[in-house]
């Protein structure tokens, strides 16, 4: 007999397991089903985010970032530590352990709050009387019945026309984060953030990293000067990125891999590299998941249609996430699952995706919420710039890492926080002040006249502010 519950949630990473987790907060009957598995054939819930994608990636970065401090800042401060090595099994093992503490933390969560779990693939079987059917394929297969249905089954590493990943030398996202040994060469196909910051985890390691991006101009996404400012200092670290290139034939072997392309000139160049990364972009996954047994509507990409409210065509069917419209961002996805949960209980659940922050987790961080200066430009609005350089800032100093600045962008009139905009340290969380203002729909005066502790690298935001209106006091 088939298992009732109010929800069902397909797929735990960051959108379904918070989706799921509210819900029951709100005293519904919940079930959660994944199909991601550890090495020991046992749940890992968290989805991409948590399993190769978010922690992982910071995991390494962390790991790199200590390396390149021992091997090229200690001697700053005064301290000699002889010859420094890399164990890189060490790295990827502490890594793992870390994407083990989230997955073990999700499964806790939901006995905590009296979510049901079934690790399989779960799929639409057909519609029922108050309800969809839903079959799980693990290993103790399932039949469940729930009267609503949110979808949250993540996204896919986009493969390069004909260059399938391999995982040994053409590499995903899942690949770069399970290279067993400091490559000599390493080759990155897209300039975005996954491609930056495996990139950079390598470079730190020792690789010599170059990254070849399609479009003639580098993080075309983010604020211009910002970008200008991140590229002059990737340049500086020896990250080679070129731009405007086209991918030609790539062939693979056991000595490494070969790269075709056209340069920004027109000249046909070979890049020979041990490992390459291909970072493209993302797909909306899926897979297995038989939209067409209950007639669910699919976009030209794959992705599943909704309306803002996440509703899918389907009565009682919801979407949230990667495999819906919107930015690829786990917290993203984590907002509108809340927000699905709420409106399933008669609630106004809320996404604003003017204010979501977007972070580049490099050295340095790049962080932004808002619109860019080219973007005000585009749309014929009327705006004040101010920018503060950490270069200026006393904690920045103290810290040894003064790249980078704090730019922001408010409106001309009203003087209300358009955009505000951070390459330096710790920009990812330097940028949660600026999303809080934006959302309290706070002007660049009330920044500027909010106290900062000193020192601090938020001293830079304050600053940023009082330069709209020309006014820093210590640059």
């Amino acid at each position: 007999m088939s298992k009732q519950f109010d929800v069902i949630v397909i797929g735990a990473g960051p959108g379904g397991y918070i989706a799921a987790i509210r819900a029951a907060q709100l005293g519904m009957q919940v079930a959660c089903i994944d199909a991601w598995t550890n090495d020991k054939g046992g749940p890992a819930l968290g989805g991409t985010c948590t399993n190769v994608g978010c922690i992982p990636s910071k995991a390494l970065l962390q790991s790199s970032e200590h390396f390149e401090h021992a091997t090229k800042h200690f001697a700053e401060h005064g301290i000699s530590t002889g010859k420094v090595t890399m164990d890189v099994a060490t790295m990827i093992g502490r890594k793992d352990q870390v994407v083990k503490q989230n997955n073990d933390g999700i499964l806790y969560l939901f006995k905590k709050n009296k979510v049901s779990f079934f690790h399989g693939r779960g799929s639409f079987v057909k519609p029922v009387e108050g309800g969809y059917e839903i079959a799980v394929k693990g290993a103790a297969d399932e039949t469940l019945v729930g009267k609503q249905v949110i979808v949250a089954t993540g996204s896919n590493a986009r493969a390069l026309p004909g260059v399938d990943f391999d995982e040994v030398n053409i590499l995903s996202n899942d690949g770069a984060l399970q290279i067993g040994a400091v490559p000599k060469t390493l080759g990155v196909i897209g300039s975005g953030v996954i491609g930056l910051e495996m990139g950079s985890v390598w470079r730190r390691l020792g690789a010599d990293v170059t990254v070849l991006e399609g479009l003639p101009t580098f993080l075309g996404a983010v604020d211009e000067q910002i970008a200008k400012e991140a590229k002059k200092a990737f340049d500086k670290q020896g990250l080679k990125v070129e731009l405007g290139v086209k991918i030609g034939e790539i062939k693979s072997s056991k000595k490494g891999v070969s790269v075709a392309y056209t340069d920004a000139k027109g000249e046909a160049q070979t890049l020979a590299v041990d490992k390459l990364i291909v970072s493209i972009g993302r797909v909306p996954n899926t897979v297995g998941l038989n939209p067409e047994a209950v007639g669910l509507q699919l976009d030209e990409r794959g992705a599943i249609v909704v309306d803002a409210d996440c509703k899918t065509n389907l009565p009682g069917v919801w979407a949230v996430g990667d495999v819906v419209r919107g930015p690829m961002l786990a917290h993203k996805a984590e907002e509108e699952g809340v927000a699905v949960a709420e409106r399933m209980a008669g609630q106004h659940g809320h996404v604003n995706f003017n204010t979501i922050p977007w972070v580049i987790y490099t050295s340095p961080e790049i962080a932004w919420v808002g619109r860019t200066e080219q973007q005000l430009k585009e749309q014929g609005v009327k705006y004040k710039a101010g920018s503060f350089p950490f270069l200026a800032n006393g904690r920045a100093r103290a810290l040894g890492d003064t790249t980078g600045m704090v730019k922001f962008l408010a409106d001309a009139a009203t003087d209300e926080i358009l955009g505000v905009h951070i390459v330096g340290p710790m920009a990812s969380e330097l940028i949660a002040e600026a999303v809080v203002a934006m959302e309290f729909k706070a002007s660049a005066e009330d920044i500027a006249r909010i106290c900062h502790a000193h020192p601090s690298l938020s001293e830079a935001t304050k600053e940023a502010a009082l330069a709209v209106d020309k006014r820093t006091l210590n640059f």
